[in-house]
C-alpha cells in the first residue's frame, strides 16, 4: 500500500481536471477497484477522468512534481492485476474516447486510448477495412490497454501482436511532457523507436493517449471450421499442413481441450457440442483470402487430407456466419466457462510451436503428481505457441486448499516453460501477479537494461510502481 496522498495534491488535481473530470464517490470507484475474476481488489483516494491529452499531462505533471504514484486503467480487462491500484491515484482513460481520423488510402486509423477494440473494428468496417486484432473482451478492452500490454489475440498467426500493428503513438511521459509520435509511416529509421518502448510497458514509461493503427482490406473469402483431434501432437502437425495448404491465408488456429468444451457446454448458455462424437482435443481453424472461393477450397482440401491421414477424427465447416460465430463463441468462452468451477491457477505461457505438445504432456504429468485429481483446462493459440494453461481444483475439492498451493504449482508449470525456451507471460503482461517471479527467468543483463530505461524516464518511479522491474 502506498503512502497517503497529500490534500494539496488532490486539490491541484481537481483544479486541473475540472468538476466533471474526477471522482471520489465510492460507488463510482467500486467497479474500477476489482478485477473481473475478483482476485484483486484495490483502493484509491482519487479517480482522475481526463478527457484530453492536455488533461492527462496536467495530472501526470502534478503527480511527478509531488512524487505521487499513479496507476493507469483502460477497460479493466487485465488478468494480472496491474490495473488495480493499491492506494495510488487511479487514472482512467475511459473519456479519451475519440476516433480522430481514419484514412483508407494510408490504411490507418487514429484512435484515442479509451476507444474500445470493438469500436475500432466498427469504424474500420464502415470504410471497408479491418483492424485484425481480436479479443474475447473487445467490447471493453481499450486501445490504450491493448498497446500497453502488447495484446495478441486470435489473429497473431497472420498479423502479429500489437507491436506489429501500431504505426505511431501519442503519450504523456512520466514528467508530464507530451510526446507526439502519431506517425503513419511504415518506414522510419531515425533513431530509437520510442513507440516500441511504450508498447508492452504496462504503463510504466508513460500514459498512452492515442495510437495510429494499421488497417487491412476486407477479405472476400473466409472459411471457419472445427475439427476433433486425437492428440495435441496432431494439432501441431495439422497446423503445419494448414500453412502449406493455405500459405499466408491461415488467420487463426485455436486449440481447446475436451474439458474446456464441457465447461462451456455446462456453464455458458446457448453453447452446443460442435461435433457428434467426443474428442480429446479440438482446433478451430479460420482461413481468409482475397480471391472468392479460395479460402473455402483450401479448407476443404486441408480437412479432407487430415481425415484421411488420421490427424483429425471428425470436422465441421461453418455454412453460415451464425455457425461460424457459434464455433468462435465456444472458443472465446473458454475462460469465462471456468469461473463457476472453483479455484484455478491460471497461466498465460508461450513455448516454441514445435514444443507445444511436449509442454502439454510434461506439464500435465508434473501437475497431476503435485495436485492429484486437479482438472487441467488448456486452450489457446497453437499458431504462435501461446497456451492458456489453467489448473482447476479437483471436482468437489476445497477452493482455499487449492488456492493456497497456487504459487508452488505455478512454479512447476513455469519451470517447464522456461526449460523449453518459452515465456511465463505470452500476452497478458507481468502486472502485479508475475513481476517478482519473472526475475527468476530473466538474465541480470536484461533486468539491468530494463531498470536503466525506467530510471531514465521515470526517476521517481511514479508510473504503475508495482509493475515490472
Amino acid at each position: 500500500m502506498t503512502a497517503p496522498v497529500p490534500a494539496d495534491v488532490l486539490s491541484r488535481l481537481k483544479a486541473v481536471l475540472g468538476e466533471s473530470g474526477w471522482s471520489q464517490d465510492p460507488a463510482r470507484l467500486a467497479p474500477k477497484l476489482v478485477e473481473w475474476r475478483d482476485r484483486w481488489q484495490g483502493t484509491t483516494p482519487f479517480l482522475a477522468l481526463p478527457k484530453t491529452t492536455a488533461d492527462v499531462a496536467g495530472v501526470v505533471g502534478v503527480c511527478f512534481e509531488a512524487g505521487v504514484p499513479i496507476t493507469i486503467q483502460g477497460g479493466n480487462t487485465g488478468l494480472v492485476g496491474g490495473q488495480i491500484p493499491q492506494g495510488e491515484i487511479l487514472l482512467s482513460t475511459e473519456r479519451l474516447a475519440a476516433i480522430r481520423d481514419i484514412d483508407p488510402f494510408d490504411d490507418v486509423i487514429v484512435a484515442e486510448a479509451g476507444v474500445t477494440l470493438a469500436a475500432v473494428h466498427e469504424a474500420a468496417a464502415r470504410h471497408r477495412r479491418r483492424f485484425p486484432l481480436g479479443l474475447a473482451s473487445e467490447g471493453s478492452a481499450t486501445v490504450g490497454g491493448v498497446v500497453s500490454t502488447n495484446a495478441g489475440g486470435t489473429q497473431v498467426l497472420r498479423y502479429g501482436t500489437a507491436r506489429q500493428l501500431v504505426l505511431g503513438l501519442e503519450a504523456v511521459l512520466p514528467n508530464g511532457e507530451v510526446w507526439n509520435g502519431l506517425k503513419r509511416l511504415r518506414k522510419d529509421n531515425t533513431g530509437y523507436d520510442l513507440k516500441q518502448l511504450l508498447i508492452g510497458a504496462e504503463g510504466t514509461l508513460g500514459v498512452v493517449t492515442a495510437a495510429s493503427l494499421k488497417l487491412f482490406p476486407l477479405t472476400t473469402s473466409r472459411a471457419t471450421a472445427i475439427a476433433g483431434l486425437p492428440s495435441a501432437e496432431a494439432a501441431v502437425r495439422l497446423l503445419a499442413r494448414a500453412k502449406e495448404e493455405a500459405g499466408g491465408a491461415v488467420e487463426a488456429f485455436e486449440l481447446m481441450s475436451r474439458i474446456g468444451v464441457e465447461f462451456a457446454l455446462k456453464n455458458i448458455p446457448g453453447q452446443r457440442d460442435p461435433l457428434e462424437g467426443v474428442h480429446p482435443w479440438y482446433v478451430l481453424i479460420e482461413i481468409a483470402a482475397g480471391e472468392s472461393g479460395s479460402a473455402e477450397s483450401a479448407m476443404e482440401r486441408l480437412l479432407a487430407g487430415a481425415l484421411e491421414s488420421g490427424l483429425a477424427q471428425d470436422a465441421a465447416v461453418a455454412q453460415t456466419e451464425a455457425q461460424a460465430g457459434a464455433f468462435w463463441s465456444l472458443r472465446e468462452n473458454q475462460s469465462a466457462a471456468q469461473k463457476s468451477e472453483g479455484a484455478t491457477w491460471k497461466h498465460d505461457v508461450a513455448v516454441p510451436v514445435a514444443e507445444v505438445a511436449n509442454f502439454l504432456r510434461e506439464a500435465g504429468e508434473a501437475v497431476q503428481r503435485f495436485a492429484p485429481g486437479c482438472r487441467i483446462c488448456a486452450f489457446g493459440h497453437v499458431g504462435d505457441g501461446n497456451i492458456h494453461y489453467d489448473v482447476l481444483r479437483p471436482d468437489g475439492g476445497d477452493d482455499a486448499a487449492h488456492a493456497a498451493r497456487r504459487e508452488e504449482g505455478s512454479r512447476i508449470v513455469h519451470d517447464i516453460v522456461h526449460r523449453l525456451g518459452g515465456s511465463i507471460s505470452a500476452e497478458h503482461g507481468l502486472g502485479a501477479m508475475k513481476t517478482a517471479e519473472a526475475l527468476r527467468y530473466k538474465s541480470p543483463a536484461e533486468v539491468a537494461a530494463q531498470r536503466a530505461i525506467r530510471q531514465a524516464l521515470d526517476p521517481k518511479r511514479i508510473m504503475n510502481p508495482r509493475v515490472l522491474f
